[in-house]
C-alpha cells in the first residue's frame, strides 16, 4: 500500500486536523508515515499545506515528486488548484470543499475555479459547510472532507473513526460524536457521488 496525499487550505480550517487523524489511522495499521507540513501565514487566513506519505514499505523522503500525488485534499477549493500540479493525473483524486474562504482580492469566480478541478476525471466537490452544519456545528466541515476522501485513502474506515475518538475523547463526548458524524456524512456523500 503507498498513498501520497496532498492537503491544502487556509489557516484556521482543520489540515492539520486532517493529518492527524489519517496519520493516526495509518499508524494504527502498521503502516510507515512521513510528513512535512507549511504554516505559511496560518494565523492570517494564509495558506496551509503537507505532504502526507502513507506506505507499507519504508519511506525515504517526506516530500511528494511532482505529478506523484494520490491525492489532493482541500478544505477550500482555490487551494486545491494551487496544487494541481503534484497530482497524478492518470490516477489521482482532488477531493475538496466547494466553500471558499475569499482572503484575496482577486479571488476567482467559483465557477472558473469549479470548471478547472471538473476537467479532471477523478474529483468529489463537497457542501462541506452545509453538511458540517447539519451534524451540528461548521466547525466539523474539514472531518466532512475528511469523510469524502475516506473512500480513496486505502485506509479503513473503522481506522479512521478509532483516530477521531482518540484525538478528540478529551473535548467530550459532544465533540467526539460531531466528528463522528461529519465524517459519516462525508463519506455517504463521496460513495453516492461515486456511484451515481
Amino acid at each position: 500500500m503507498k498513498k501520497d496525499i496532498i492537503l491544502g487550505g487556509v489557516g484556521g480550517q482543520g489540515i492539520l486536523t486532517i493529518a492527524t487523524v489519517i496519520g493516526m489511522a495509518a499508524l494504527s495499521e502498521g503502516l510507515q508515515l512521513k510528513q512535512s507540513e507549511v504554516h505559511g501565514m496560518s494565523q492570517r487566513g494564509g495558506d496551509v499545506q503537507s505532504n502526507l506519505r502513507l506506505s507499507s514499505d519504508p519511506i525515504a523522503s517526506d516530500l511528494i515528486p511532482e505529478g506523484k500525488a494520490d491525492m489532493i485534499l482541500a478544505v477550500e477549493p482555490l487551494e486545491s488548484l494551487r496544487y494541481f500540479n503534484m497530482l497524478n493525473r492518470e490516477s489521482g483524486w482532488v477531493i475538496t470543499s466547494i466553500n471558499p474562504f475569499k482572503n484575496i482580492p482577486d479571488y476567482p469566480p467559483m465557477e472558473e475555479v469549479l470548471a478547472e478541478i471538473t476537467k479532471l476525471p477523478r474529483y468529489i466537490i463537497v457542501d462541506a459547510d452545509k453538511l458540517a452544519q447539519a451534524q451540528g456545528s461548521i466547525k466539523a466541515a474539514n472531518i466532512v472532507v475528511l469523510g469524502a476522501a475516506s473512500p480513496f485513502l486505502g485506509l479503513k474506515y473503522d481506522s479512521l473513526e478509532n483516530a477521531i475518538r482518540q484525538l478528540f475523547g478529551k473535548k467530550g463526548d459532544d465533540v467526539v460524536e460531531l466528528n463522528l458524524k461529519a465524517l459519516k456524512a462525508g463519506w455517504e456523500f463521496a460513495n453516492h457521488k461515486h456511484k451515481g
